[in-house]
């Protein structure tokens, strides 16, 4: 096949991104060719044509207009792919022969900055990880906002947890190292995982880059320094702009931070529901804030709760404040709700990739930033003055922005429109001849009709001869001498005369070198504005706090919530807790709020009991919530709340399996309870429910009891709310003193069950499964057999002796799950404390007692 020298100029490109699709500039569109073409055309549905299609193998080819290319990269990005960009370099007009172009750019997941391809609330990173098993950096860098993250794991099971936390959408990895791609694609199955030679993680690259930024601990580890190199190199490859916006990264911060792991915040949905919706999420729920930097900071913040008491105190007391000020927290709402994501066009300004609009909404934005400081001003919360103090309207910057560009500068300007008349002698000039100059030959044309004679004579325009006069065929013999001929057609003849050459090249320069003065200016004032990009993103930053605390201060207003007393203590106590989801989905005065006590000393596991629909699973979850609200810096859901440091916090809630791993919901249920259990330390809160329900009968109450007797012997003491509808399960109590049984109330009424959602002293008195089948309106039939099949089962419940031989101690002896049923009564009679309960839970436990005698 002999290749035509412009699709040689494509191949050439190509070689230089082999593994991305190659958008090549021509005139007014994009063209992919080749193997390229077939697969975008198949993405975007578009058109697959073919070009030299006389040719015994015609090359495929499809192509998109150039001004709309973000839209279609966006699609192809979506679907996997890298997209490489090959722009011309030089005008068209000006290029003698084939037009210079260059690859300048290959966008991928994790590269790209534009506002088009991303989520403006969740950030975007781009990974790297580097180091053996024993020894692992990892490197997360969101080139949309210049921040960078790293920490130093020590074995695969942390990568994956923070893999896990941190979903960035592009994985970078050695080549060689084994195992490691199916790793990350089981933690993180949305990103785009890219291989890397071992060459490009330069340990001594990224060392030297991160003592240039004053971050000297984190290229001391050989494994981080090498993953920042890597990102370094990458990002030359592929972004081919300044990356100097990418601050010094920030530490893992273990130490101070709350870990919740995968399992856990997909259990208390706290990013989106087990549907995968946002609505119904926690995050949805307390995300008031305005700008999207607000909305990603509060979103990094729920995740990683603090677990030092001092910065929680500083992040509740600038909440508090604005709780106490609406007024205040009204107009900082007003003035955030008009600055835009400040932090990302920081980074598009570092690229030099903004228009003039771009520019032009940064200078009002940093007036807006004045007036939130002094918004500020005497504000006597630290945190929030902390904040203020960072903020810089940068005036220099509005000057410079306010003085040179022209205010309705559009989008896309054409020459004479982009910079503000006044700014510029020379291109005031160009712009009255360029724009004005024109006039002259509307004027020229009205004389010459008037010296020639000729009524129809008509001054035209076109690319190939420019400016010419048109004469028809009736007039030819009144054309004066000097008029020279220039094209015969069929109604007429074209001329040109020198004072009419001379003026066209005087216009027609003017307006080419106004194109380029204006773009010369421009440049030059997006140069001086990237040189502040440190300011900027200091002042993105302070704005993102801001922003979270008015916004969770919002909240605290609207929702009720109280300000939660966080203490050294290893105790947690709720009054009137709520779930701060249910609540909002179901109403406020339909949900029944409840109590929650938990210490080491006394009431160490709740074991709770009750019917399914009757609330389990919601105040597991809400007590849960509270204490990562609380540690986060937000008010919680409850009328008091005192919260002893949570370090850890593990949920076992829900049933679900993992069919692409061949894990039954059994097999799922038993790793995270393996996990908790192993990872428990003393300052960890543990939320279980129905543990072992997977598995046979015995098999799960076998595991459930063990799993709840470990967790009451181990030397940790970890606080632990435990449902189950074992009910054997409650017998703990009698052995285990910091064992505590509640129940769900429930109240039957003329055949029918009530769910009182009141979380009650003792244990229940049955399930009520089939009561809850016939609500969910399981046939009447079914129901009876239900009933005498349950019957006969109660009666084989217990051995001759009265007691069933489900476990047994070390030594051997029987360990008696159950005493007799009078025994069994006796022992909760004398467990009850009257003067702690009140009138309806009193009668509500009579009820209960008087029902369970009757049945003998």
């Amino acid at each position: 096949m002999k290749l035509t020298p412009m699709l040689e100029q494509y191949l050439r490109a190509k070689a230089e991104a082999p593994d991305a699709l190659l958008m090549f500039r021509l005139g007014d569109f994009y063209e992919l060719f080749f193997e390229d073409a077939e697969r975008a055309a198949r993405v975007l549905d578009i058109t697959l044509t073919s070009r030299s299609k006389k040719d015994e193998v015609p090359i495929p080819m499809c192509g998109v207009p150039h001004h709309a290319v973000q839209g279609y990269v966006a699609k192809l990005l979506a679907a996997g792919f890298k997209v490489a960009l090959c722009d011309q370099t030089e005008d068209a007009a000006l290029a003698k022969g084939l037009v210079s172009r260059a690859l300048v750019r290959i966008v991928t997941p994790g590269t790209v900055t534009e506002e088009e391809y991303l989520d403006p609330k969740q950030p975007n990173y781009l990974a790297a990880i580097a180091g053996d098993a024993a020894a692992i950096g990892l490197v997360a860098a969101d080139l949309s906002t210049g921040e960078m993250r790293t920490a130093s794991l020590a074995d695969r099971a942390a990568l994956v947890e923070w893999l896990t936390r941190l979903t960035p959408r592009e994985v970078l990895l050695d080549a060689a190292a084994d195992g490691l791609a199916d790793c990350v694609r089981g933690a993180v199955p949305s990103a785009m995982v890219s291989a890397q030679p071992a060459a490009r993680f330069d340990a001594a690259a990224g060392r030297a880059w991160l003592q240039a930024r004053g971050a000297d601990g984190a290229g001391g580890d050989a494994a981080v320094a090498g993953a920042v190199g890597a990102v370094l190199a990458y990002l030359r490859e592929t972004h081919r702009a300044s990356v100097d916006h990418l601050r010094a990264p920030e530490g893992d911060g273990s130490e101070a931070l709350m870990l919740v792991d995968e399992a856990s915040r997909r259990n208390l949905e706290l990013l989106s529901t087990t549907r995968g919706e946002r609505r119904g999420s926690l995050l949805a729920v307390i995300d008031e804030t305005y700008t999207p930097m607000g909305g990603r900071l509060i979103r990094q913040w729920m995740l990683a709760p603090l677990t030092d008491i001092a910065a929680i105190g500083a992040r509740l007391d600038a909440v508090e404040a604005l709780v106490r000020q609406p007024s205040r927290r009204d107009r900082l709402t007003a003035l955030l709700g008009t600055i835009g994501d400040l932090e990302r066009l920081t980074a598009r300004l570092a690229a030099a990739r903004v228009t003039a609009r771009d520019l032009l909404g940064l200078a009002a934005a940093l007036a807006a930033v004045g007036q939130v400081r002094s918004a500020l001003a005497d504000v006597d919360a630290a945190a929030l003055q902390t904040a203020a103090g960072e903020l810089d309207p940068l005036p220099q910057v509005q000057d410079w922005i306010g003085r040179t560009l022209a205010d309705d500068a559009p989008l896309k300007p054409r020459p004479g429109q982009l910079i503000k008349p006044g700014c510029h002698g020379e291109i005031d000039e160009l712009r009255e001849l360029a724009l004005h100059g024109k006039r002259f030959f509307t004027e020229y044309e009205a004389g010459e009709r008037a010296r020639t004679g000729i009524a129809s004579l008509k001054v035209r325009y076109n690319q190939v001869f420019g400016y010419y006069i048109e004469v028809t065929k009736p007039n030819l013999h009144l054309v004066p001498s000097e008029y020279r001929r220039k094209q015969t057609i069929a109604g007429g003849e074209r001329f040109v005369t020198p004072e009419l050459e001379q003026y066209e090249a005087k216009v027609l320069g003017a307006e080419e070198r106004l194109g380029a003065l204006e773009a010369q200016v421009f440049a030059e004032l997006l140069a001086a504005v990237a040189g502040e990009h440190a300011a900027l993103s200091r002042t993105a930053a302070a704005l993102a706090r801001i922003d979270v605390f008015a916004g969770l201060a919002l909240v605290a207003e609207r929702r009720r919530y109280s300000r939660p007393a966080v203490r050294r203590d290893r105790c947690i106590s709720i009054e009137d807790g709520r779930h701060p989801v249910v609540e909002v989905m179901a109403g406020r005065e339909g949900f029944v709020a409840n109590d929650c006590r938990l210490d080491t000393d006394a009431q160490q596991i709740r074991i709770i009991t009750g019917p399914n629909m009757a609330g389990k699973s919601t105040y597991l979850r809400q007590v849960a919530l509270i204490v990562l609200l609380a540690q986060m810096g937000s008010f919680v859901p409850a009328a008091h709340a005192e919260i002893g440091v949570v370090d850890r916090l593990f949920t076992r809630v829900g049933a679900s399996d993992n069919l692409a791993g061949g894990e039954s919901t059994f097999m799922v249920e038993m790793k995270e309870t393996a996990h908790i259990v192993t990872q428990l330390t003393g300052r960890s809160l543990a939320v279980l429910d129905e543990i072992g329900r997977g598995t046979s009968t015995f098999d799960g109450i076998s595991i459930a009891w063990a799993v709840a007797e470990h967790l009451h012997d181990a030397a940790e003491r970890p606080l632990v709310l435990f449902a189950t509808h074992y009910h054997e399960l409650t017998d703990l109590a009698r052995s285990k003193e910091r064992v505590h049984n509640f129940s769900v109330a429930v109240r039957e009424w003329k055949g029918e069950v009530v769910f009182l959602r009141r979380i009650v002293a003792g244990p229940a008195s049955q399930s009520y499964g089939i009561q809850v089948a016939q609500l969910a309106g399981v046939p009447d039939p079914i129901i009876a057999r239900a009933r005498h099949i349950l019957h006969n089962l109660e009666r084989n419940e217990l051995t001759d002796a009265g007691e069933p031989r489900l476990a047994a101690d070390g030594a051997g002896a029987q360990l008696a799950l159950f005493a007799g049923a009078d025994d069994r009564l006796r022992d909760e009679l004398a467990a009850i404390e009257v003067d702690q309960l009140s009138p309806l839970e009193a009668l509500n436990r009579l009820h209960e007692l008087v029902q369970r005698a009757r049945r003998g």
